[in-house]
């Protein structure tokens, strides 16, 4: 029995000991934790180009022409294109630059010209519906900065812009999808921080050309003339008889008395 029983503990042993035994008891792996799925980055937004939607909507090819010149269109370009904030432009049309009498850009220095190319474009997108809450606010600032700002209305939707030299309206919405946004103008901006407070008077109406008197008609003339004239009487045809008759009876009564004195 005791031996039996060594037998039986020795076998267990021999049994945990094993290889096998150990490899069919041993704790399961850890399951690896499921990888979490990196979002896909967001579409980059689409590249403006300035200069096609000008070319494109125009004709605002003088306003362009100073764009390039100046080299205010790479400010405009990073500004629409690498900023959160955007840009709203004022464009005038070819005509509004050729009605340009006094004051006239070609006499202004480059800086100058730079200056007020950069007056028609605003640090900041907005559309149509904010110029009513930009009304609110006495002045806006420009990309000129300092003194050159702009003062907006809203009247029932029509945006009125005062320059400090004169104001003008936008006519139409040339591109406005955030961050860009380009408006018609149809005048040029001219900030009073380039060009004074000296505005010259609008001109004045052309007068009223007067009407001649119509001339006289001839048979109004001859009736004048037969008014005026000692001979002349209401019935002309009645005067004229009588003054015949006259003539007559003299005659005749002339030859009676010739007749008398023969008898």
């Amino acid at each position: 029995m005791k031996f039996s029983m060594i037998f039986l503990v020795s076998n267990i042993l021999l049994l945990v000991t094993s290889p096998a035994f150990a490899k069919t008891v041993s704790p399961p792996a850890p399951i690896a934790p499921t990888p979490t799925p990196t979002p896909a980055p967001a579409p980059a937004p689409d590249y403006v180009n300035l200069t096609e939607l000008l070319n494109v909507a125009g004709p605002f090819h003088t306003f362009l022409g100073y764009l390039e010149s100046t080299k205010v269109l790479d400010t405009f370009q990073n500004q629409a294109n690498n900023t959160e904030e955007g840009i709203t432009i004022f464009v005038p049309k070819d005509s509004a630059f050729n009605s340009l009498k006094k004051p006239s850009l070609s006499k202004l220095k480059d800086d100058e010209i730079k200056q007020v190319i950069l007056f028609h474009a605003l640090p900041h997108f907005y559309s149509l519906s904010d110029f009513k809450n930009l009304s609110q606010t006495s002045l806006t600032p420009t990309f000129a900065g300092g003194d050159y700002t702009l003062n907006f209305t809203d009247d029932s939707g029509t945006v009125r812009i005062n320059s400090g030299w004169s104001i003008t309206k936008v006519t139409s919405a040339v591109h406005a999808t955030n961050p860009v946004a380009i408006y018609q103008v149809d005048k040029v901006l001219l900030p009073e921080a380039i060009f004074g407070t000296d505005i010259p008077p609008a001109p004045a109406p052309a007068p009223t050309p007067e009407i001649a008197p119509a001339a006289d008609s001839p048979t109004e003339k001859s009736a004048d003339s037969k008014s005026s004239s000692p001979l002349a009487s209401p019935d002309g045809s009645s005067a004229y008889k009588v003054l015949s008759y006259g003539i007559w009876s003299n005659i005749v009564l002339a030859t009676c008395g010739v007749l008398v004195m023969f008898l």
